[in-house]
């Protein structure tokens, strides 16, 4: 039997509630499949452990990530820390050392989820988004001088290199290439960006001539987000660089009806180290404790990692068990409309999965 063994990581905010949902699921997924076992390890880093150590991870923090085949990640972001600190603190800091360059949000309008776009029903709206997740505008190149003075200065610079460019830009294309429409949207901004984003565009071309299956065009970001509210059904896969992905696809997520069902994988295509899975939705403080947080973002990234795993049986089993339950306007959370809890769905979720007779 395969086994797997998962590293639980709640987080700040409503983190430890949706990812305590997503590994109900994630169980009741091993149960019904019978051919894998999952072992979930939790860990406790965040802003309390920060509180207490002055740090939100150990310093062998991602030695020890190394020993599992996945991740599965809350949230970070605390209202009393400074967003800066948290983010590099602790999802940064696993990120970057474990080499995720690839940052994938699928988007999709889940059965009996209304987009807020007209005339817009799912099939118009079926994208994958790539996030380069290396480098780019979040490099952590830059600093700050004569603090406090009127000369005070403060840089951030974006830095982008070939083999970066070239290795987000072939995941990009063979994922373009395992879509049925076999299409590709490059997101730049080189006509501002003169340097670093038209080599961007550069190696897009170079990298387009060894996929001749994949059609594929070039967008300017800010025109990319008039194209994603008026034509979505003209685009398909996206790759866009760390800071532009970032924005787009918070705005695919609430284009496709809330930020509570929108899921990410932070991947290291070459497994080399463990990717990390988590829903994109953040910390969300002003609901935590109440018992609605939407956990169908959390059992859409699981979904993920399980067909990271190799477990696409299971992954698909999930995704059908969570479309069973979102066409259920009863079973929707307050972001939906709705007045369900986070237990109730996670509940009906699994009794779906336990259901399920494929």
């Amino acid at each position: 039997m395969r086994s797997y063994r998962i590293a639980a990581m709640g987080g700040d905010g409503i983190g430890p509630e949706v990812v305590a949902a997503g590994v109900e699921a994630l169980k009741a997924c091993a149960e019904r499949d019978g051919g894998f076992t999952l072992e979930f390890t939790d860990f406790d880093w965040g802003s309390d452990y920060y509180r207490k150590h002055g740090v939100l991870m150990p310093a062998d923090g991602v030695a020890q990530l190394r020993a599992y085949d996945a991740i599965l990640f809350g949230a970070v972001g605390a209202p009393d820390i400074p967003d800066h600190l948290t983010l590099w603190g602790l999802r940064l800091a696993i990120c970057q050392p474990l080499d995720q360059y690839a940052n994938v949000r699928p988007t999709r309008i889940l059965p009996g989820i209304t987009s807020p776009l007209r005339n817009v029903a799912g099939p118009e709206l079926d994208w994958v988004i790539v996030r380069e997740n290396s480098e780019g505008e979040y490099s952590g190149v830059g600093g700050r001088a004569h603090q406090g003075l009127p000369i005070e200065v403060a840089t951030d610079v974006s830095v982008m290199t070939r083999a970066g460019v070239q290795r987000i830009m072939r995941y990009a294309f063979r994922l373009a290439q395992s879509r049925p429409r076999k299409f590709l949207t490059v997101v730049t901004k080189s006509n501002a960006q003169r340097h670093a984003m038209v080599m961007w565009d550069e190696i897009a071309a170079e990298v387009a001539g060894e996929f001749p299956d994949v059609t594929w065009d070039k967008m300017l970001v800010d025109a990319m987000t008039m194209r994603m509210v008026l034509r979505p059904q003209t685009l398909d896969t996206i790759v866009a660089s760390n800071l532009h992905a970032d924005i787009l696809s918070d705005l695919a997520a609430a284009l496709a009806g809330s930020l509570g069902i929108a899921p990410t994988a932070n991947i290291n295509p070459e497994r080399e180290a463990p990717s990390m899975f988590e829903p994109i939705h953040g910390s969300a403080f002003d609901i935590t404790g109440k018992g609605i947080a939407n956990p169908v973002a959390t059992f859409w990234t699981a979904a993920m990692l399980l067909e990271h795993l190799g477990e696409k049986p299971a992954a698909d089993r999930l995704m059908k068990a969570v479309e069973r339950v979102t066409a259920d306007p009863a079973l929707h959370t307050p972001d939906l409309g709705g007045k369900a809890t986070t237990q109730q769905v996670t509940e009906a979720v699994c009794a779906a999965l336990r259901q399920a007779n494929d």
